[in-house]
């Protein structure tokens, strides 16, 4: 069959009759997204990225320029173990440009690897689910002159260009799905990529799934994560024309995305789609490791943790909640406080909170005593003066911890240990007028010293 018979029977075999409202949006005011394409790293001479930059170019909603400075680009090479010079050369790129979305290259043989970098890929989704390691290959000898470039090609390359762009406003979302959506339309009409040998297939597919789970996201309609179900298990069952198993692991890591999405925006939020996301971010772990591909394993591992106490809060299964606490501490070794201060903070504050519920479940000061210890951590990030709320959200926590392993013990020490904290915390909510926080923190400093009187 041909690839855009395939394409087509994929994409559009579910869509509704009715067609759908369209997104009210002044074309002629579209944000320009700013992309940023690289010079390609190639063993012969060629125009390839230049090329993609000048198809790019005159796509709605961007904004694109052709990066060409000289330097050493060996780390491109995804077996040379130099993932983090990948990333930091891509970061440092984006903060000299300030652009959205940065577009790598490198030529494997007969084809050119294709790689789509922002600058929060390993901090937050926000409906952004490509990975650095996904890769889309285009035939070397395509990717050498505009006038034999198939539209098709530029449409997917193009679409991984706005997948991957993270909206940090409302307008930017709606802008995104707009332009998603006319991507989609655009791919189900256009045959120029007919000839585009079999072998490219897994990638294909792999990028087409990432683009509609792009634009269904948050729509929560079944009939979507359907669509894209049967696109990532396209790629799978052409898995044998995979050569290298991080291929593999990126597929498996999309269809964790998917249940988990689908979890989120479900109204019943079936069990299923939480096993199921569990179990095909682990399968992608096993493809992605820590030690090869640490930043993928690790947001895995974050992921993994926010459905494994999803999990512990409906089933009550005290192991999940272990787990975890694993994930999270899996993830804490990868995005630590000198390289990801923001999302290291986030990590140490659920990681405190499960720790909590931990120590209290199993009755251990010990895992108690853990949970202040993440909860001081992520006060390094969250001060008194730069988040006084959030600060004093923290110290009541923190009291409500000392508190309860101070009366379970009968530990005078303790219990005015929550006493300070405890008034800490008031007295930035006096501070800041908020009357409900105040009356309840001060709930808790009257059970305190109701406690301390009787030691």
């Amino acid at each position: 069959m041909q690839l855009i018979n395939k394409i087509k029977q994929l994409f559009f075999a579910s869509r509704p009759h009715r067609e759908e409202a369209e997104f009210v949006f002044d074309a002629e005011n579209l944000i320009k997204f700013k992309v940023v394409v690289i010079e390609f790293a190639d063993n012969v001479e060629s125009r390839s990225g230049e090329v993609i930059a000048k198809k790019l170019e005159n796509k709605e909603g961007l904004q694109v320029s052709y990066f060409d400075e000289p330097f050493n680009k060996n780390f491109l090479n995804l077996d040379s173990r130099t993932l983090f010079d990948l990333i930091d050369r891509g970061l440092s790129i984006i903060d000299r440009t300030h652009a959205d979305v940065l577009i790598w290259g490198y030529r494997e043989g007969d084809k050119i690897r294709i790689n789509f970098q922002n600058a929060r890929q390993y901090e937050k989704e926000d409906n952004a689910f490509i990975s650095l390691m996904d890769s889309f290959y285009i035939p070397a000898d395509l990717s050498n002159s505009e006038a034999n470039f198939p539209t098709a090609l530029t449409n997917l390359i193009y679409g991984g260009v706005i997948s991957a762009i993270n909206p940090h406003t409302k307008e930017t979302l709606i802008q995104k799905k707009f332009l998603l959506k006319k991507i989609i339309n655009s791919l189900s009409k256009d045959n120029s990529a007919k000839t585009l040998s079999i072998e490219y297939m897994p990638y294909v597919m792999n990028l087409l799934g990432i683009i509609y789970l792009s634009y269904a996201y948050d729509r929560g309609d079944g009939k979507d994560y359907k669509i894209v179900k049967n696109l990532f298990d396209t790629a799978l069952s052409h898995q044998d024309l995979i050569k290298d198993p991080i291929h593999l692991g990126c597929i498996y890591n999309h269809l964790g995305q998917l249940y988990d999405s689908s979890n989120q925006y479900s109204p019943k939020r079936p069990l299923n789609h939480l096993k199921n996301a569990i179990s095909y971010f682990r399968m992608a772990q096993k493809y992605l490791s820590k030690y090869n591909y640490p930043y993928d394993y690790g947001y895995i591992s974050y992921r993994l943790a926010q459905l494994f106490y999803t999990y512990w809060l409906q089933k009550d299964d005290i192991q999940a909640l272990r787990d975890a606490v694993f994930q999270l501490r899996e993830a804490e070794k990868i995005y630590t406080y000198a390289l990801f201060p923001e999302f290291w903070a986030n990590i140490q504050g659920e990681l405190a909170h499960m720790l909590s519920l931990l120590g209290s479940f199993s009755n251990s000061e010990d895992i108690s005593e853990l949970a202040i210890a993440a909860y001081k951590n992520r006060q390094k990030v969250i001060t008194e003066r730069r988040d006084p709320l959030e600060w004093a959200h923290i110290q009541n926590h923190i009291g409500e911890i000392y508190y309860r392993i101070g009366k379970n013990g009968g530990d005078k020490a303790l219990l005015e240990e929550a006493l300070e904290y405890f008034h800490d915390a008031l007295y930035v909510y006096e501070d800041m007028q908020l009357a409900e926080e105040a009356k309840k923190v001060s709930t808790e400093i009257a059970k305190a010293s109701h406690s301390l009187n009787f030691l």
